[in-house]
C-alpha cells in the first residue's frame, strides 16, 4: 500500500510542476510577442516619420520648381533686353539722324529675331499669316469684300496670334474674306 500510495501522491505534484513549465513557456511566449509588437510599433512609427519627412520634402521641392520654373526663359531673353538696351544708348550718340534711324531699324529687327528664336525655344510661335481662318487660333475684327481671295481666307492680320506647344496664348486678330 505504501507503493501505490506513493504513486498516487507523486503524480498530482509531476502535473503542477508541468503546469508551471508550461505557464513559464506561455509567460516568456508572451513576453516574446510584447517585444515583437513593441519593435514592430517602433519601426512602424519610424516609417511614418520618414513618409511625412519626404512627404514635406517633395512638396517643398515642388513649389521651388514652380516657382523658379521660368529661370531658363528669363536667362534666354536678358540679351534681348541688352540689345533695347543698347538701341537706347544708340539715340544719345552724335551721328547723322539717317545713319542713327538705319541703324536702329537694322538693331530692332536683330532684336526682333532674336526674341523670336528665344520664344520658339522655348515652344512660343507665331500663328502663321498663311493659314487657313480657325476660330480656335484667329479672331476675325472685320469681314471685307475680296476679289482676290476666298470667302473665309485671311485678307490681313492686325495683330499676330500666339501658341505655347499647341495651346493658344493669343488669338490672331485678322480680317476675313466674305
Amino acid at each position: 500500500m505504501s507503493n501505490e500510495t506513493i504513486n498516487e501522491e507523486s503524480t498530482p505534484v509531476n502535473e503542477e510542476v508541468e503546469t508551471q513549465d508550461e505557464v513559464v513557456e506561455e509567460l516568456s511566449e508572451v513576453e516574446q510577442l510584447r517585444a515583437e509588437n513593441a519593435e514592430l510599433k517602433d519601426k512602424y512609427a519610424r516609417v511614418h516619420a520618414d513618409f511625412d519627412n519626404i512627404k514635406k520634402r517633395l512638396e517643398r521641392e515642388k513649389y521651388q520648381a514652380l516657382e523658379y520654373a521660368n529661370e531658363k526663359f528669363a536667362k534666354d531673353l536678358i540679351p534681348v533686353a541688352d540689345s533695347l538696351l543698347m538701341a537706347i544708348q544708340a539715340t544719345k550718340s552724335d551721328i547723322d539722324t539717317q545713319e542713327l534711324l538705319n541703324k536702329l531699324i537694322e538693331g530692332m529687327e536683330l532684336t526682333m529675331k532674336q526674341l523670336t528664336t528665344t520664344l520658339e525655344k522655348h515652344g512660343v510661335t507665331a500663328v502663321s499669316h498663311d493659314e487657313e481662318f480657325d476660330p480656335n487660333i484667329h479672331n476675325a475684327v472685320q469681314r471685307v469684300d475680296s476679289d482676290a481671295h476666298e470667302s473665309g481666307q485671311i485678307v490681313q492680320t492686325f495683330q499676330t496670334g500666339y501658341r505655347y506647344k499647341d495651346r493658344p496664348l493669343r488669338d490672331a486678330m485678322v480680317v476675313v474674306a466674305n
